[in-house]
């Protein structure tokens, strides 16, 4: 059942990342080999001119070991993952990174310190995380949003998500995004706690006037299969063509985006906004493909 489609970088990306090349780029604890082979070819692309920060002789390992010279870019050691998320977060207050990497640390270690009031990195927003799901590398995309970050959102942290994903598909001129609010069930009902909470984000997104389509609850195929939706005579802007759909919580937006992944060889793009600047997080496991699509969507995030 798994597939054995190699994951392709979707060219929408690469086209947009391209409009801002060479960003620069704080790869924090950079002694990691995906994390290096992955800078190597953003670097290529002219996507990044990364600033590695770690252990300077291990890093410097790394590079030899896939024939790569980085004499010329700028290291900074460090001797703890700590410290080197720090001084990460300390060159993004200061302007002299756009995007952050997440090397060979724990995600929760570098977004501890990315969230320290020090840094001034969140400016009035809430963080979210965004998957970009291509199948091939023209598709259109499919959004899956919370599925890293944010556990179980209140409704005031899913308006936070909802706007941060409606800005980043603007970013890539999907510019009235169709968002569907998932949950089990396309009714609300009192029994199933997230049908009742995206109706009320719908017609919270109604009030505030959000440039989009926004309809829940939808069950995921309602939300996809035009099919579906005409059967149960699910008549909408959203039902069947959704853009984005919005999750409601992070369990079901991991396992659709790893579905998507190991069932379908997906290329899942992934990143973190909100904050001052966008920061890739990429698992141990995503393919050489994801990590790059990833660099290349935090890029856009930054126009």
């Amino acid at each position: 059942m798994l597939s054995n489609k190699e994951a392709q970088i979707p060219n929408n990306l690469l086209s947009f990342a391209q409009k801002s090349p060479n960003l620069s780029a704080g790869i924090i604890c950079a002694n990691h080999d995906s994390s290096m082979e992955s800078a190597k070819k953003s670097v290529e692309l002219n996507l990044i001119e990364p600033i590695f920060i770690g252990d300077k002789n291990a890093i410097n390992e790394k590079a030899d070991k896939i024939n790569w010279d980085i004499s010329s870019y700028n290291i900074i050691n460090s001797s703890t993952d700590i410290e080197a998320a720090t001084i990460g977060a300390e060159l993004a207050k200061d302007n002299k990174i756009k995007i952050m990497i997440k090397g060979n640390l724990h995600t929760d270690i570098l977004m501890k310190t990315y969230l320290k009031k020090d840094f001034g990195l969140i400016e009035g927003k809430r963080l979210s995380h965004i998957w970009h799901m291509t199948i091939n590398k023209d598709d259109k995309p499919l959004f899956i949003t919370d599925g890293a970050l944010n556990v179980a959102p209140r409704l005031d942290v899913k308006m936070h998500i909802l706007k941060n994903v409606i800005n980043f598909a603007n970013q890539i001129d999907i510019m009235k995004p169709r968002v569907a609010i998932l949950s089990g069930t396309e009714d609300p009902i009192e029994s199933m706690p997230s049908s009742i909470e995206a109706k009320e984000l719908m017609e919270r997104a109604t009030k505030e006037n959000i440039n989009a389509y926004v309809h829940g609850p939808l069950a995921f195929d309602n939300a996809v299969s035009p099919d579906a939706a005409a059967i149960k005579n699910i008549s909408n802007e959203v039902a069947g063509k959704a853009d984005i759909l919005l999750v409601p919580n992070l369990e079901t937006g991991n396992s659709l985006s790893k579905i998507m992944v190991y069932f379908m060889g997906a290329c899942a793009a992934g990143f973190i906004v909100g904050g001052k600047v966008p920061v890739v997080v990429t698992s141990r496991a995503d393919s050489s493909a994801s990590r790059i699509a990833s660099i290349a969507a935090a890029v856009i995030a930054t126009q």
